[in-house]
């Protein structure tokens, strides 16, 4: 009996052998393909120092009375500025944005001219005159608070500005009287804009910038009899205001 297990054993693993034995062999697994390395696009950072300069328009606004009760009537022209500014940022984690921004423009030939009729009764005993007050350059130092998405910014700004004026004298009955007042108006300005970071560090934007000044008194002098001599000019509500578009180079970290 043990002899015929032993015979069933054997039968049963030589029939094994020779089954695998006719098996094919294995094949080799396929090789694995390289890793690929995909850089993950950085999301743009608003901090740094930054200098740029801007083109654009400026409009006045404004309105003025004299001592004498003259009909006074204003006009004023739109012209092109340019200049530069300076500044710098700090973005928060989340996108918030904070800085501090200095802007220079010219503004050559921007004028507010001034009409005025006097009535009978006032020492110009009805006569009319024409004054320009000239303005030449602004500057502006503000703060900003803004929110970035990745390289677009949307910003708005406010602060403190100076106005640089020069007064033409005033014209009446062929003469010209001489015109006083103030060369360094003081006010303030407040802003929006929006920028876009286009290639690298260079970013341009477009800003929207209006300016109040502070009331300013004008002094006419001279010694014609029955002209505006002594008549005292008064601006009030007199503003600017500037539509810019601008390129800023940031040297960030």
């Amino acid at each position: 009996m043990r002899q015929y297990a032993y015979a069933v054993a054997l039968s049963v693993l030589g029939g094994s052998a020779a089954l695998a034995a006719d098996l094919p062999p294995p094949v080799a697994p396929p090789p694995r393909a390289p890793a690929v390395y995909v850089p993950v696009a950085q999301v743009y950072n608003w901090t740094g120092i930054y200098i740029g300069g801007n083109l654009g328009a400026g409009f006045n606004g404004g309105s003025y009375s004299d001592t004498f009760g003259s009909a006074i009537g204003t006009s004023s022209n739109t012209t092109f500025l340019g200049g530069g500014q300076i500044g710098a940022n700090y973005q928060f984690w989340g996108g918030a944005v904070i800085g501090a921004e200095a802007m220079f423009d010219w503004l050559p030939n921007t004028s507010n001219t001034i009409t005025a009729t006097a009535p009978l009764a006032s020492p110009a005993a009805g006569a009319t005159a024409t004054a320009t007050i000239n303005n030449r350059w602004l500057t502006t130092a503000t703060g900003k608070l803004g929110y970035a998405w990745d390289r677009v910014l949307i910003y708005g700004k406010g602060g403190a500005a100076w106005l640089g004026a020069s007064n033409s004298g005033v014209t009446s009955g062929g003469a010209v009287l001489p015109l006083s007042g103030p060369s360094n108006i003081f006010g303030w300005t407040a802003g929006v804009g929006l920028e876009y970071a286009f290639w690298g560090n260079w970013s341009a934007r477009v800003e929207y910038d209006y300016i109040g000044l502070a009331n300013q008194t004008y002094t006419v002098s001279g010694g014609l009899p029955g002209s505006f001599t002594g008549d005292v000019i008064s601006s009030s509500s007199r503003n600017i205001q500037l539509a810019t578009a601008g390129i800023n180079y940031k040297f960030g970290w």
